[in-house]
């Protein structure tokens, strides 16, 4: 179990301040104010990420699985493009063990054994859109489609 992903929550207001600056963050809209922004967080060149966990839903199931799109079986999907660098005091651990909803706590698990059966790949993924979003700007479908790291990762140092 070394080195094995886990599942954290990301703190409400720092993904409403990265959102303010960066059109592919997830933000909260009406209805969903309590949406929480849970996924995992790996270090790429030294710096911590935070790779979003998005519901399953029935588009899912006609996609292609790419560089930057991995399903997690049926339960989630992780948009690699929609990556954020994450400073440590906004990282919120989720004790799956303690989750009060067996349906969600059940989830949770599955989520996570998955993940971790595909934690190389995830990991490996992650540097590959990273590369490229920094070698090529917006110059290709991907990099259009991802984050803008070097903005991110100069809001996440001055946070």
């Amino acid at each position: 179990m070394k080195n094995n992903l886990r599942i954290y929550e990301i703190k409400t207001e720092y993904i409403k301040y990265l959102s303010n600056h960066q059109e592919h963050i997830f933000s909260q809209s009406a209805g969903k104010e309590k949406r929480k922004y849970i996924g995992v967080v790996f270090e790429i060149k030294g710096i911590k990420y935070f790779a979003p966990l998005s519901s399953y839903k029935d588009k899912h199931k006609k996609m292609k699985e790419s560089v930057d799109f991995i399903k997690i079986k049926d339960y989630a999907v992780i948009n690699l493009n929609n990556m954020i660098p994450v400073p440590e005091s906004q990282i919120v651990n989720i004790d799956i063990n303690n989750e009060k909803n067996p349906s969600y706590k059940y989830l949770l698990q599955a989520e996570s054994r998955e993940i971790n059966r595909q934690k190389n790949r995830i990991k490996k993924n992650a540097e590959i859109v990273y590369s490229h979003k920094k070698h090529n700007g917006d110059s290709t479908a991907l990099a259009k489609r991802t984050n803008d790291f070097i903005l991110l990762e100069k809001l996440c140092s001055q946070y």
